[in-house]
């Protein structure tokens, strides 16, 4: 089973889906899945396939009311990709003024 940082990174990997996501992230309302298809050149059935990898990355919720499925975007699960990076960014960020002391320290 895929871990929730891999399924993240699967989600926002493909250009189609994060304009997906970033269509909902942006709406008003809850988009039905007709809604979205008729934003994207592909069939309803391509951009369903995108949608349930962002369903289950947990970036999407769908409700179906009747015979139509809503979409709402959820942007808590960014919250373990930014956890993720921000700790590689603390590694370089100390790393380099690591070098900068050592420079720092050859050039006194």
């Amino acid at each position: 089973m895929q871990d929730k940082i891999t399924k993240l990174f699967k989600a926002i990997a493909d250009p189609t889906r994060r304009d997906i996501f970033h269509a909902l992230v942006i709406a008003t309302s809850a988009l039905s899945i007709t809604q979205i298809s008729n934003q994207f050149d592909m069939t309803r059935q391509g951009v369903t396939k995108h949608i349930k990898t962002l369903e289950d990355a947990g970036l999407v919720h769908i409700n179906t009311l009747g015979r139509e499925r809503f979409c709402n975007a959820n942007t808590k699960p960014l919250k373990e990709v930014e956890k993720w990076l921000k700790f590689y960014s603390q590694f370089w960020d100390d790393k380099l003024n690591a070098l900068e002391d050592f420079l720092n320290t050859k050039n006194s």
